[in-house]
């Protein structure tokens, strides 16, 4: 993984690792600010952030990450050093997005500089608090996603037999977080270095713009916010962990059947919690105890931490009765079948996703009906595909598919009869993505201005396993496993990709490089090694100017830096370039690749 091997690049990895295992041992740290503004920690923050999207996204000072790019870098770490040694937070850009219920969500966007100090906080905070945090929180952390969750929500109730949940709807968490409470829970954690204390508090004390300096709440958009957000809910993690989960016990129980004997002989509450951010959901056997939970949950939340419930939308569920929503997600008990007894988890796609998704849809075919481009049909593919990448974990998600692609059909010919055919697509005409996800689909669709849309109705269940707890990225056995896991993720990523259509260019060329990544696994064609979907880039093996052409032979799937080695023709760019190349193997192919575009063979040395 690239994040693993930048932290190799600037020296970090065993600095992180030491963080991890000492927090692992419960020691406590005073001296954090010398790891924050070492030049190796400063220059991977800037290597990380310039791979994010959102990095072209300017602050009040309109500096984008293209402006830090063109200057000189060594002067700008010294601005970061200086920044975080006399830290004076800039104010915080504010925008609002649009949520699906018609309302906006109010973001933060901080300076650049800001953000690249946050991402120093963050590289060395995220070890010391993965430490510490609840194995089954699952929301900004490393590895860990949605379908986890979810999955660990259905296990508890096929496996451990748990079929009332009590739902708590924190109101306006982000928005209410408490400042001095948040600083005394980090340092109970052992981030107890006083001069970064203090700059955090005043990181969210960053005054916003239109609004004045707020006096409560981690803002939304900022990079360290999903991390302190954690931070704040970790406590309320183990509280309800204590309850039962890892309650210390004389003797030694292996499952949640051995170990009910003990709670008839106390007044333990046989409880679980799946914690998604600010969204969870508390496990219970029975409605008495659901019911003192729910008591205990919202006066622990009101005391501790000073937060409020939504009463409308917390409430006790019958999972027999009723479904649950989670994210995105809805979630009920059913009998297993007339003569065996016991329940087995069902999930749908929840009501409020299906309308937004019917929505969407419609949107979109009217706008490919008004405007027939590629860009257009192309977008509604990638709508299709990413939710069908989504909700492949919902179990009934073929019949949810089927439904909504009826609830479609009508408003889909009448706006598409003039303009496209409706059929069952040809071999010869599908692309390698189409034949590699809806291959084996039988389905009539629409085939317009030469590009197949994807069949609604056709997605597979897609069992998904729980998050295996020996995944970590501050061990050496940790990063072992997470290598292992990363060709299940590669699916994924390929659908990520499909969404980020290049307007730009070429639909084929669009089409093309999606393919080419999905035979590659992702990996670099030069080096072999895992991309993530930020550091991809399509090379032309034939550059257009000399003739060259989008054929899918004619591309090539890169890292971003190997592509910037085969088009460099200053020795101080070759230079600056040339760490990515390893082996001899790897320079052959660069050097080919360089003499397609007519440029002189590169000459390194491997010791």
């Amino acid at each position: 993984m690239n994040k693993y091997r930048y932290n190799d690049y600037y020296e970090m990895t065993n600095v992180l690792d030491d963080l991890y295992s000492k927090s692992s041992q419960n020691i406590s740290f005073r001296n954090l600010m010398d790891i924050i503004v070492s030049d190796g920690n400063i220059r991977l923050a800037y290597r990380t952030i310039k791979t994010n999207t959102g990095s072209n996204t300017a602050g009040v000072d309109k500096v984008t990450i293209k402006e830090i790019k063109d200057s000189d870098l060594d002067s700008y770490i010294k601005a970061v050093k200086l920044k975080l040694t006399q830290f004076k937070p800039d104010t915080v850009r504010r925008v609002f997005i649009p949520k699906a219920n018609g309302k906006t969500r109010p973001l933060g966007i901080p300076t650049m500089i800001n953000r690249l100090a946050q991402q120093c906080i963050k590289q060395v905070l995220e070890p010391i608090c993965e430490a510490r945090f609840h194995p089954h929180s699952y929301g900004f952390r490393p590895n860990r996603s949605t379908k986890h969750a979810i999955s660990r929500m259905m296990s508890l109730i096929n496996i451990g037999k748990f079929y009332y949940t009590v739902d708590v709807d924190i109101k306006g968490f982000f928005d209410n977080v408490n400042h001095n409470k948040l600083i005394k829970q980090m340092y109970a954690l052992g981030i107890q270095d006083r001069k970064l204390l203090s700059i955090i508090k005043a990181m969210l004390k960053a005054p916003i713009q239109g609004e004045g300096i707020p006096c409560k709440g981690t803002p939304q958009g900022g990079i360290l916010s999903p991390l302190l957000s954690n931070i704040v809910l970790n406590e309320f993690d183990w509280w309800i962990s204590s309850q039962w989960e890892s309650f210390q016990t004389t003797r030694t129980y292996i499952n949640y059947h051995s170990r009910y004997n003990q709670q008839k002989k106390s007044n333990l509450k046989q409880i679980f919690i799946v914690r998604y951010a600010d969204d969870f959901k508390i496990l219970c056997k029975d409605y008495n105890t659901a019911k003192r939970t729910f008591i205990a949950v919202q006066d622990w939340l009101k005391v501790r931490l000073k937060l409020d419930i939504s009463e409308e939308k917390s409430k006790i569920i019958n999972l027999r009765k009723n479904y649950s929503d989670f994210l995105g997600v809805k979630i009920k008990a059913i009998k297993k079948g007339k003569t065996f007894g016991g329940y087995v988890a069902k999930s749908h796609i929840c009501d409020k996703a299906l309308v937004r998704m019917k929505m969407e849809i419609k949107n979109q075919v009217n706008l490919i009906s008004k405007n027939i481009e590629s860009a257009h049909i192309t977008k509604l593919n990638s709508m299709i595909l990413g939710w069908h990448e989504y909700y492949s974990c919902a179990t009934c998600s073929n019949l949810d598919f089927a439904n909504l692609a009826f609830s479609v059909k009508k408003h889909m010919y009448h706006k598409f009869r003039q303009i496209g055919k409706y059929q069952t697509p040809n071999n010869d005409e599908i692309s390698p993505l189409y034949r590699r996800f809806y291959g084996n689909s039988k389905s009539r669709t629409w085939k317009i201005h030469n590009v197949i849309i994807y069949p609604i109705s056709y997605i597979q269940h897609q069992k998904v396993m729980n998050f295996s707890q020996d995944i970590c990225d501050y061990t050496q056995h940790g990063r072992t496993r997470s290598t292992k896991k990363l060709s299940s993720h590669t699916d994924a990523e390929i659908i990520r990709l499909a969404r980020m259509y290049n307007p730009f260019e070429s639909a084929e060329l669009n089409d093309n490089r999606i393919s080419r990544a999905s035979m590659t696994q992702l990996k670099c064609e030069v080096t072999k090694d895992k991309l993530d979907i930020l550091d991809f880039h399509c090379h032309h093996v034939i550059p257009k100017h000399l003739g060259g052409n989008d054929n899918f032979n004619n591309l090539r799937i890169v890292h971003r830096d190997v592509h910037k080695l085969i088009h460099a023709t200053s020795p101080e760019t070759i230079e600056f370039y040339s760490y990515i190349i390893s082996n001899d193997n790897a320079l052959k192919k660069v050097n080919k690749l360089r003499s397609h575009c007519n440029l002189e063979p590169i000459i390194l040395t491997f010791s």
